[in-house]
């Protein structure tokens, strides 16, 4: 594909502009999971309640847990299948680096008054200077229709609220030559707003309490995060290029959902269960209740099975024979800094999904991994290449190792390339885009 026929293919133009909606409906995980349920539930998946009994009738269904979602569907396998079947999974995750208000965040300075922020995971901080951010998250509030007495909803702000600025360079001339270094408490405090002759915003949590529109004694919690307001949108001269807030990585996300929904309305049988897990947590370390170390995805794979007649034998029966597939942006070499890169394995801008690969398990993927997610690629009729550190640096990971070892299932880790990751705004190829969903689709489908 030439670079002009970008715009004008609607295959491909139809995925880019479905992630940028899934992108901007998306501010924090909390959203993500909602976006990507109400794709799920429009297109006939059922939401399964975890107090609820596991459905035990073929079907499509999806189930929630804060910002981490789970969904599969049973309605094409064989009549009588037996309860071992195995599973095919597609693993991402739906947090992104940003900046998060702390619990007691007001405090003045020099006649502004700011808010408290920790940074979230490993987020580059000096790309949140100068940015318009709003808000988002969830709120926890008093209920008394609730046996908790505790019921919850989302929220969201995409007024200009808060700005980070930086410092002038007549203050700190220094930067040109030594570059920005900046402290996370003392440099990152967002602006909430001027002092106004000594009377300013209301305390965060009462502004809060007033937007979700509760008392101020109701607000019991909050989880309140930043976003850039920038919107998702095709960038470059043929529009070759997606930029975004967030790519990483719920531009897997985005993928895996496409590649379920693509799974349930093929019409032919499948050999095993497709499923998707989208974990929240993954920038700091997965470990939580609904992160990828912990029992979420697990569990409901062996409820699958026990609602399926089964039991513990055929839930490690079943765990045998499946492959996890689990997604998360790749480094596309950088031209400015291509020797960060290693040499014998460039990654191209739309070059299709990337296989990546660590001796030292950052990522899972072994030889018969690798062999699932190759045969995929070709299945769907896109290239594949191929990443992997070098070998005097660091390298990341992913949810592949956790899942890979809570469930010993056959794990390779896999992405999309995108350059500027954990920016506030990072940017992947449209082409790609197509490319990534068609590689998952062919994953979770059975083989022609």
């Amino acid at each position: 594909m030439t670079a002009r026929s970008f715009a004008d293919d609607p295959a491909v133009a139809e995925v880019a502009d479905g992630l940028c909606a899934y992108l901007d409906a998306s501010p924090s995980p909390f959203h993500a999971v909602q976006a990507a349920q109400g794709l799920l539930t429009g297109a006939g998946f059922t939401e399964v309640a975890e107090t609820d009994p596991t459905p035990t009738a073929p079907g499509r269904y999806v189930v929630r847990r804060g910002g981490s979602l789970i969904a599969w569907s049973t309605e094409h396998l064989p009549a009588g299948r037996a309860a071992h079947t195995p599973f095919r999974v597609v693993g991402a995750h739906t947090d992104s680096p940003n900046l998060r208000i702390k619990p007691q965040p007001d405090w003045s300075r020099a006649g502004w008054q700011m808010l408290g922020v920790e940074v979230y995971g490993g987020a580059l901080t000096n790309s949140w200077l100068d940015r318009d951010l709003g808000l988002s998250g969830r709120v926890a509030v008093r209920d008394a229709d609730s046996p908790s007495g505790i019921g919850h909803r989302l929220w969201r702000c995409d007024d200009p609220l808060l700005r980070v600025s930086q410092l002038a360079i007549h203050l700190d001339r220094t930067v040109r030559s030594e570059g920005l270094q900046l402290n996370d408490q003392q440099h990152l405090a967002p602006h909430w707003g001027p002092g106004l002759g000594g009377e300013g915003r209301p305390p965060f949590r009462e502004w809060l309490a007033e937007r979700v529109g509760v008392p101020a004694g109701d607000l019991l919690g909050f989880d309140a995060m930043t976003h850039d307001l920038t919107p998702a949108r095709r960038i470059g001269a043929d529009g070759e290029l997606v930029a975004s807030a967030r790519l990483d990585n719920l531009a897997t996300s985005y993928a895996a959902v496409r590649a379920l929904l693509a799974a349930v309305t093929d019409p032919a049988e499948q050999p095993w269960v497709p499923v998707i897990a989208l974990f929240d947590h993954e920038e700091v370390g997965s470990t939580s209740e609904r992160g990828a170390q912990s029992t979420f995805l697990p569990a409901w794979l062996e409820r699958v099975v026990l609602a399926a007649g089964g039991g513990r034998e055929d839930y490690w029966r079943a765990l045998a024979g499946s492959v996890i597939a689990s997604g998360d942006m790749a480094h596309a070499t950088h031209p400015n800094y291509a020797e960060r890169h290693e040499s014998q394995h460039p990654i191209a801008m739309n070059g299709g999904p990337v296989l990546k690969v660590n001796t030292n398990l950052r990522y899972a993927t072994d030889s018969l991994g690798a062999a699932a997610f190759t045969l995929a690629c070709e299945q769907a009729g896109v290239p594949m290449q191929t990443f992997v550190t070098r070998s005097d640096l660091p390298c990341g990971s992913t949810v592949g190792p956790m899942t890979s070892a809570l469930t010993g299932a056959t794990t390779v880790d896999f992405g999309a390339p995108v350059l500027s990751m954990h920016s506030t705004r990072e940017i992947c190829g449209t082409l790609d885009q197509a490319g990534y969903a068609a590689a998952l689709s062919a994953f979770l489908a059975p083989a022609g």
